[in-house]
């Protein structure tokens, strides 16, 4: 560890995107000591291996599910504990917690919650109901972790809105700082005839399902990167569009500088850093039109409603006979993915990180 004068205590898991805002965190602050606890599956080598060059960061692993995982509920208590005491044993000054319910700590440093989804917004948004009675229990523990928080932060101003639906929060008590990547390693290449889409294949919200149902009307190959393996569920499978798996960074950055046109047909969808980084290489977006997106991308993509598949398939249709329209889209997109940088997001946690911190230690000399 370095002689940083902060040390924050960050909660994190490996399943998604919380691992790469994590990771991105630490390495824009590099003068910020971070303790990063994981929940959930363990990290896997090369997420191990690309924290390993992080010299302001001490990774502590665990076997405890994550809060919406079956079981979950049941360990909190025990993650709790196994949180203080690294709180302790660090001393740490901020606990920053990628969660709801793990934000209950018995310790006297300061609490944020940052808020990337939610169960409730998401059983909502993907199926269009309520979440039925065996949820109540998370969403009394989510409440809990949102009221034990010094602070809650979202990355869109379209989250908070699902928070104060779903659990009541004060908007007035909470902030919005939007996610950020480096946009510089991302390098629009000659574009190639394809269209390319990135997310957890098994999750409905990112609704991948329904590019491989509409791939054989189309003239373009549709090839799709990421995790195709539930981490409690089984294994998801695709017909027609083209798996790429898990890419490593320099290839995703490749293959997204290639491609012409990256589509996201999302039901849900906080932030989106795979769009993010599809802006930054300077693709056509093609969303779905939820709140969140138009939020941040609105000007900037063709927005399609999640399960039209007739006018998926219409929008890409055109997309691919218009040569201009997708360098103009193209063009959009990396401009607006100028507001999204990992410098600024990083900027407003130090100054968010000392805040806390300083009030902390006033109240202890008074």
């Amino acid at each position: 560890m370095t002689s940083a004068l902060l040390t924050v205590l960050m909660t994190a898991d490996a399943v998604g995107g919380v691992w790469s805002y994590a990771l991105g965190l630490c390495a824009a602050l590099a003068d910020v000591d971070f303790i990063l606890a994981t929940l959930g599956p363990r990290p896997k080598p090369a997420q191990r291996a690309a924290l390993a060059r992080l010299a302001n960061v001490t990774l502590a692993e665990s076997d405890f599910p994550l809060e919406w995982m079956p079981d979950g509920q049941t360990a909190i208590a025990a993650s709790r504990r196994w949180l203080e005491t690294l709180a302790a044993r660090h001393a740490v000054n901020v606990a920053h917690v990628n969660g709801y319910a793990q934000a209950r700590l018995d310790c006297a440093c300061p609490r944020i919650v940052v808020a990337h989804s939610d169960v409730l917004s998401w059983l909502l948004a993907v199926h269009g109901a309520a979440a039925p009675a065996e949820w109540r229990d998370y969403r009394r523990r989510v409440i809990g972790g949102l009221r034990a928080a010094d602070r809650v932060v979202a990355p869109s101003r379209t989250v908070l809105c699902d928070l104060q639906q779903q659990y009541g929060l004060p908007l007035s008590d909470a902030m919005v700082i939007p996610n950020g990547i480096e946009v510089e390693p991302f390098v629009p290449r000659p574009k190639q005839s394809v269209i390319m889409a990135a997310g957890r294949i098994w999750d409905a919200a990112k609704n991948l399902v329904l590019l491989d149902d509409i791939a054989p009307g189309l003239d373009w190959p549709i090839e799709i990167a990421g995790a195709t393996a539930h981490p409690a569920e089984g294994v998801a499978h695709l017909r027609n569009a083209r798996l790429l798996g898990v890419l490593d960074p320099e290839e995703m950055r490749r293959r997204l500088g290639e491609a012409a046109i990256f589509a996201a047909p999302a039901r849900y969808e906080p932030f989106g850093l795979g769009i993010l980084e599809a802006a930054a290489a300077g693709c056509a977006l093609v969303l779905g039109d939820i709140a969140s997106l138009r939020e941040n991308w609105d000007s900037a993509a063709v927005f399609v409603p999640a399960d039209d598949r007739e006018q998926w398939r219409s929008a890409l249709r055109r997309l691919i006979a218009d040569r201009a329209e997708r360098e103009r889209l193209g063009a959009a997109a990396q401009a607006r993915a100028g507001h999204f940088t990992l410098a600024h997001c990083a900027a407003r946690y130090r100054a968010l990180y000392r805040e806390l911190a300083g009030a902390s230690a006033e109240q202890r000399v008074a």
